[in-house]
């Protein structure tokens, strides 16, 4: 970078921290930005006589904004680390500062959204201010209200100081798009847009919810002298606990809790479990926060004019980039669903190169008014499939054109259907015969060995199978006249698929591959109706009994029965089983007070009424179950099975490997059980 580079890089940065602290608009991405002030910052240090006044670093905001209403302690941004390495540099140099080193250091998921303080006085809420430039921010108490976890009154008449962020939910940013959009308005691009520009909106014809974290507390002007004494003594951790002891909400309920750790291998370990844990938050983290948390230790090491010494943001691989949108395919899944996908101009994101992405449905489309060429927000976390999340509208030039949707099914050119959000090809599941029967075949629905998508090409080619249930009727001598297929390799097939006739009716129901459903909710279906006569006969209210239905779900899950009415009748014809073993039908004297009912083995198993969770590596009896099998033994034993931990969770079943869900069952004080001692507990129902 040249003096001329460098000085562009400051224009740049100054306004894009302009539009994204001021509105949530940005020209670039966080890890763009990030980049940038490292660049700049790299420079300055070789250059230190060529600083410009405008200069982001050593600036809380990036210098980029100002506020009207003075703050009465100084409201920092932090420092950031990237890595291990950074992080044990600055611990170091953290220690060398105050004399010593630190022996508790407080660990807490980084919020994406905007910071804000709110003053309490005699314990009820009077003023919301942003951060601004530190020393002033801006009021937006008109936005009270409209923030859940910020309570207009506290649980004890107290003046303080509140300080944390405001962001919207994942849930709340849908809402949010669907409103601004209906009043004509383009869609935000990210939950932390949203925010900033709903929370600064005085003349809007609708408000929209956000949700509030707080992260510190401080005496006001007007605190009783021994309250404020007690504020300035706590550890952060305490002073976090009495937050939420006051009404506020705080991370504590939530999957990435505030933790203490006394090393820097136990802080490093708890950024891997909570960077594990990010793609399943219902809200946005971009790092995890790091503070001594003793108050004698933040005094010893003080402040900067930009950031508190004592703290520091480890900051996460960016799950977000601004990327074009270059084209739109329509490809069919196995049940007939014609869904878009995003063609991208290629984006790296958390180490991986992302070219194409999922858009969900038309509708979604059409109400993010997504265009080819626009610029657009590209969201991936974990193993989770990319999202377009909406345009970047304030980046368009003109040219972007409409998408085009199809008027045929781009596979077979039959009718679509679409009446429901998810449009979908008239032949249903005879559009990608293959797709479908490849699935039911599956290790974990009907198991057929030696079914492969190879194979199944070559009998819907030949015309021998044209549904599931012809899987069934095949012949030997149908089989041997296949390319091949020998005589050993056809008696073995035809041996499978005999044996996939005794499957449960759970695997049967999945290999069906209804709608809405997947292997858990499948099970979940078959051990609460114990017979497909009794699922067919459910109507939508009943079929809402089972555990994870709702009343959008149900009335599709009734109706996709309905129509494979046929298929149905034809695989019980063939020998199917239409039963699932140990499983009782309700009766009605048996339902719950919510209306639910509990198949008789749930009441009498081994794991009755509990919800476990299975993690690491199965070992000696268990070891060759897969994942799927495992669940259906949890729940043939009257437990319910469970990938995350929680509070709710009964027991942790933790094999060779376990990691993050066995720190977290550990923290929670929930049952662990090693694989031998879990095979004991349900013998009865390995087999």
């Amino acid at each position: 970078m040249d003096s001329a580079a460098y000085a562009q890089a400051v224009e740049t940065v100054v306004k894009a921290a302009a539009a994204y602290y001021a509105d949530g608009t940005s020209p670039m991405d966080d890890d763009t930005y990030d980049r940038l002030v490292r660049g700049i910052a790299a420079w300055e240090a070789d250059h230190p006589d060529e600083v410009l006044p405008d200069s982001p670093t050593g600036k809380v905001a990036g210098g980029a904004v100002e506020g009207d209403v003075p703050h009465t302690v100084a409201m920092l941004s932090l420092d950031n680390v990237f890595s291990p390495e950074e992080f044990t540099a600055w611990t170091a140099s953290l220690a060398r500062r105050i004399g010593r080193d630190v022996t508790s250091f407080s660990v807490e998921p980084k919020l994406d959204g905007l910071a804000i303080a709110a003053r309490y006085t005699r314990g009820r809420l009077r003023q919301l201010i942003t951060r601004g430039d530190g020393t002033a921010g801006e009021d937006v108490s008109h936005a009270i209200g409209t923030i859940e976890g910020l309570p207009h009154v506290l649980a004890e008449p107290v003046t303080v100081e509140v300080r944390g962020e405001v962001l919207m939910t994942t849930d709340q940013f849908e809402h949010a798009n669907e409103v601004r959009t209906a009043h004509g308005g383009q869609p935000f691009a990210n939950p932390r847009g949203a925010a900033a520009g709903s929370l600064r909106a005085k003349e809007r014809a609708y408000t929209v919810p956000m949700t509030f974290f707080g992260y510190g507390m401080l005496p006001l002007p007007g605190t009783e002298t021994v309250l404020a004494e007690q504020l300035g003594e706590l550890a952060h951790s305490d002073l976090m606990a009495q937050t939420a002891a006051y009404g506020l909400n705080t991370t504590a309920a939530t999957a990435v809790p505030g933790v203490t750790a006394d090393t820097v291998e136990q802080v490093l370990a708890r950024v891997t479990e909570i960077a594990a844990l990010r793609a399943q938050l219902p809200f946005g983290i971009d790092g995890v926060v790091i503070k001594a948390d003793l108050a004698a230790d933040q005094r010893a090491a003080g402040s900067g004019s930009r950031a508190p010494r004592w703290a520091i943001a480890y900051k996460l691989p960016a799950v977000e980039k601004i990327t074009r949108l270059l084209d739109v395919e329509w490809n069919v899944g196995r049940t007939g669903i014609i869904a878009p996908r995003a063609v991208l101009e290629p984006v790296t994101i958390d180490g991986a190169t992302i070219t194409y992405a999922t858009l969900h449905n038309p509708g979604d489309i059409t109400r993010r008014d997504l265009r080819l060429g626009d610029h657009v927000m590209v969201h991936r976390a974990g193993d989770v499939i990319p999202r377009v999340e909406a345009p970047v509208a304030h980046l368009r030039t003109g040219d972007e054109q409409p998408i085009v949707f199809p008027d045929v099914c781009p596979r077979c050119g039959a009718g679509i259907d679409t009446s429901e959000q998810r449009w979908r090809c008239e032949n249903g599941r005879n559009c990608h015969l293959v797709a479908a029967l490849s699935y039911a075949a599956g290790r974990d629905q009907l198991d057929i060995e030696g079914l492969g998508a190879t194979r199944v090409i070559q009998l819907v080619d030949a015309g021998l199978v044209t549904d599931l249930a012809d899987l069934f009727a095949l012949t030997r001598e149908q089989l041997l006249g296949l390319e091949r297929m020998g005589e050993t390799s056809t008696d073995n097939l035809l041996a499978a698929i005999n044996q996939a006739k005794n499957q449960p009716l759970s695997r049967v129901l999945c290999a069906l591959g209804v709608r809405g459903t997947g292997r858990s909710m499948s099970r979940r279906i078959a051990r609460h109706f114990a017979t497909m006569d009794n699922i067919r006969a459910a109507d939508a209210e009943t079929m809402q009994q089972v555990e994870g239905i709702g009343t959008e779900k149900a009335p599709s899950i009734v109706a996709e029965l309905a129509e494979l009415a046929p298929l149905i009748d034809k695989l019980a014809a063939a020998g199917v089983n239409m039963t699932e073993p140990g499983a009782t039908p309700p009766a009605p004297a048996e339902s719950d007070a919510d209306g639910t009912s509990a198949p008789a083995e749930a009441v009498n198993g081994p794991l009755a009424g509990m919800t476990v969770v299975v993690t690491g590596a199965m070992t000696g009896a268990l070891e060759k179950l897969s994942r799927n099998q495992m669940n259906e033994l949890i729940e043939r034993a009257g437990g319910r099975s469970s990938s995350s931990v929680s509070k709710k969770t009964s027991l942790v079943v933790a094999g060779e490997g376990a990691g993050s869900k066995r720190t977290k069952a550990e923290d929670l004080g929930i049952r662990l059980a090693a694989p031998d001692e879990f095979a004991t507990l349900i013998a009865d129902f390995l087999n």
